[in-house]
């Protein structure tokens, strides 16, 4: 998968977001936890955008950072709406199992990029070299 198809992927979950919490109950609970999961479940394509345009690696593994914490909270109010009843219980799987997949992908970019970053560095070279 390449990073538009991913864009279009994280897009495509922020509006299935969008759609889940209009099944919330019109109660306290259900008003935080719509603003909260909108607000995870939205942001994860944006910053994963802003990742993808990173003045520089570090920039790039920071964002993705963000994009992985994201996820992550994305998750836990999901969760919590299973736990709590709320929502339409199809569409929340489906959220829920998006949010993990995601989560999945984001959490492996980050690791590779680490990765890829220590054996590009110069002094990484330079050990590398000397045990040869």
């Amino acid at each position: 998968m390449d990073r538009y198809d991913l864009e279009k992927r994280t897009l495509y979950f922020a509006l299935k977001v969008i759609e889940f919490v209009e099944t919330l109950p019109h109660s306290k609970a259900g008003e935080i936890i719509e603003f909260q999961l909108v607000k995870a479940g939205t942001s994860i394509g944006s910053n994963y955008r802003e990742a993808n345009r990173a003045e520089s690696t570090k920039d790039f593994i920071h964002k993705i950072g963000i994009v992985e914490k994201e996820c992550s909270e994305s998750g836990y109010w999901l969760e919590l709406c299973r736990a709590a009843g709320f929502g339409e219980p199809k569409l929340r799987a489906w959220l829920l199992q998006e949010a993990r997949e995601l989560l999945a992908i984001f959490s492996s970019t980050s690791r590779t990029t680490k990765r890829n970053q220590v054996a590009r560095s110069p002094r990484r070279r330079a050990d590398i070299a000397a045990t040869k």
